[in-house]
């Protein structure tokens, strides 16, 4: 196969070629697109090594597949010429996830959507992916109806610039030097920020509604209510979600962790944590138990890699899905 890389030199870009590589794919040739400040830049792939064409070009003709790492508005204007050449376009950004033509898709709970798509298939929020991994086991024992939910979300959501602005606010404050924040509103050193995203008139963020809006789609289940807060935190890779899910019908413990067990893309571990679960493509679920406020409620913890499974696996296992077929 023929495989694009539509903004290579990023943090998800670079995480896509790494993935690739590592789950041996059998990959003809790769092309890697990014910017005309990034032309001629050389990345090694398999052995070769490759120089970095300019997007702008939208030279796509012969490739099979492209995996999108843009901004929404770039991937929206781009995703025509990626149609037109007759490649699939896998888009890591918003901007089709809530398009009622374009499938929204994570390969562990809803595989058959991949083979809806009319050109273009869109990787869910981040969040949003390691929570309905998580969540997809219970959903298979009683459908869930309701879910509350506080993200603890790494800097590397931010991309490398959210990195690096916690590097180097850590050591300037170990300087004795004062802080000015760039990338976040508030210093992100030593702090928790209870805002990802803007404001809606309902005081939710647009990272929180996505957790309810591409839920609906991914479940598959427009009743699905879901009540979420994100919070950026100080650490670099991996986010983490605590999680109450409410079911229709009373589920044991013991089922409920049966069902985990025997579902992709899970470990269960009492307590998983951001730095044992990075560099890695599987969503740790503990904390499991029983709620004590709501009736058929199950209580969680769960934790995944958010440049992994959470933007660059995710996609690659859809253009695994694909090549596997309905």
């Amino acid at each position: 196969m023929k495989i694009g890389i539509l903004g290579c030199t990023g943090a998800v870009g670079q995480q896509m070629m790494l993935c690739l590589q590592e789950r041996n794919l059998p990959i003809e040739e790769l092309r890697l697109f990014a910017s005309e400040r990034s032309v001629g830049k050389t990345y090694e792939f398999n052995g070769k090594v490759i120089a970095v064409e300019n997007m702008a070009q939208k030279n796509f003709d012969g490739l099979d597949y492209i995996l999108g790492a843009l901004e929404a508005d770039l991937s929206k204007e781009i995703s025509k010429d990626v149609v037109a050449a007759g490649a699939i376009y896998i888009d890591n950004s918003s901007a089709f996830r809530m398009d009622e033509n374009v499938p929204l898709v994570v390969p562990e709970v809803n595989r058959e959507d991949c083979f809806k798509h009319q050109g273009i298939i869109a990787n869910p929020n981040c969040s949003t992916i390691i929570t309905m991994v998580a969540l997809n086991g219970i959903n298979r024992c009683s459908t869930i109806d309701k879910v509350i939910a506080s993200t603890y979300q790494a800097v590397s959501g931010a991309g490398v610039k959210g990195m690096q602005e916690l590097n180097m606010q850590i050591r300037e404050l170990g300087h004795g030097k004062v802080v000015i924040p760039e990338i976040f509103d508030h210093q992100i050193a030593y702090n928790c920020i209870p805002k990802i995203g803007g404001y809606d008139e309902n005081g939710f963020t647009s990272e929180e509604m996505k957790m309810q809006n591409e839920g609906r789609k991914i479940l598959h289940n427009d009743q699905l209510k879901v009540n979420c807060t994100c919070v950026r935190v100080p650490v670099m890779r991996s986010h983490s979600i605590s999680i109450t899910c409410l079911t229709k019908e009373e589920v044991s413990i013991e089922e409920i962790k049966k069902s985990l067990l025997e579902a992709k893309g899970v470990v269960l571990q009492n307590e998983p944590t951001p730095l044992e679960v990075s560099n890695q493509d599987l969503v740790y679920v503990g904390r499991l138990r029983k709620d004590l406020v709501f009736e058929n409620g199950i209580s969680l913890w769960c934790v995944g890699d958010q440049i992994r499974k959470g933007a660059a696996t995710n996609a690659i296992q859809i253009i695994e899905e694909l090549e596997k077929g309905a």
